[in-house]
């Protein structure tokens, strides 16, 4: 440990792993505020479709970074940084313990290291060129050029995908660049098996669906959101989009979700692996942490802000 840096906690996980949960519970506990570590929930509307904690399920606690952004336009990893920055000041003079929790492995890691993000200018010439490939051709090249970003990058994005490869050409493969730490940081993991958490996906995904999200896409495209920024904002809104525009059936969009889910949480494991600090906590039962579950993390918690 550094002394005078600020304590943080961390909570990560793959999507549907229980995240926001524990950060309540943990928030309720030892006073905390929750900063969402989304890169799609700081939109506002995209509730459902990302699993948007609600207010119901804050139980009071504050969450900062929900709803921060029009969905008609990129929220940068940037932006991200500063307004994270600037919330973990505010927590911290109010006295209260920053809690950040998501499965944005790329925003966490800027947050906490420093992240030096590349200077690279958009190259309209470059990006009028890799618009005409698809999303499989794009990857592929990323494949070859930079295979550490493409490692953890949703091969269908092609926006991500073209800025990935816009960076890739003028700097070459880029090393990630870290200063030196800005927080004393806790991280806790959440992981389960390989068939829980596919079965907690599938269940998730029904109530969802159940829920109104299909509704919910619909309301958002015909308040101004197309089709082809849904595409873009990934899974869910992408899927949504396109029975929306009838290219799919129900049945099609539910399956092609579940695959494409599972997929993506099997990149955040990859991600999140990396990382030799995170302290991992497997649930005992399916429906999440048990007591004697949560004592545990909580005695690990104790620990951490008792350090001087």
């Amino acid at each position: 440990m550094k002394p005078g840096l600020q304590k943080i906690i961390v909570i990560v996980g793959q999507t549907a792993s229980g995240k926001s949960d524990l950060a309540v519970a943990l928030a309720k506990k030892y006073g905390g505020e929750v900063i969402s570590a989304d890169s799609r929930q700081v939109y506002r509307g995209l509730n459902l479709g990302t699993g948007k904690i609600t207010k119901k399920e804050m139980r009071g606690v504050p969450h900062h970074l929900l709803d921060v952004a029009d969905p008609r336009r990129t929220y940068s990893v940037a932006r991200y940084i500063k307004d994270a920055r600037k919330k973990l000041r505010y927590i911290v003079i109010k006295g209260k313990v920053p809690i950040v929790v998501g499965g944005t492995g790329f925003y966490i890691d800027a947050l906490l290291h420093g992240t030096v993000l590349p200077d690279v200018r958009p190259n309209a010439a470059l990006r009028k060129q890799l618009q005409k490939l698809s999303a499989a051709q794009l990857f592929q090249r990323l494949q070859k050029c930079d295979s550490r970003r493409a490692r953890t990058i949703d091969p269908h994005n092609k926006v991500r995908l073209i800025r990935a490869l816009e960076i890739a050409k003028k700097l070459g493969k880029v090393p990630p660049q870290k200063q030196s730490r800005k927080y004393n940081t806790l991280m806790l993991g959440i992981s389960w098996s390989d068939a829980v958490l596919k079965k907690r996906i599938r269940e998730r995904m029904l109530k969802r669906v159940q829920g109104g999200m299909v509704a919910e896409a619909r309301q958002l495209h015909k308040g101004g959101l197309s089709f082809k920024r849904m595409e873009e904002l990934g899974l869910e809104y992408r899927y949504l989009a396109r029975y929306l525009k009838g290219d799919m059936s129900k049945e099609q969009m539910l399956t092609e979700l579940e695959t494409k889910t599972w997929q993506y949480a099997k990149r955040q494991k990859t991600w999140f692996k990396r990382n030799k600090n995170i302290q991992w906590f497997t649930p005992s039962i399916v429906e999440g942490f048990s007591p004697k579950d949560r004592k545990k993390i909580e005695k690990t918690v104790a620990l951490f802000l008792a350090e001087k």
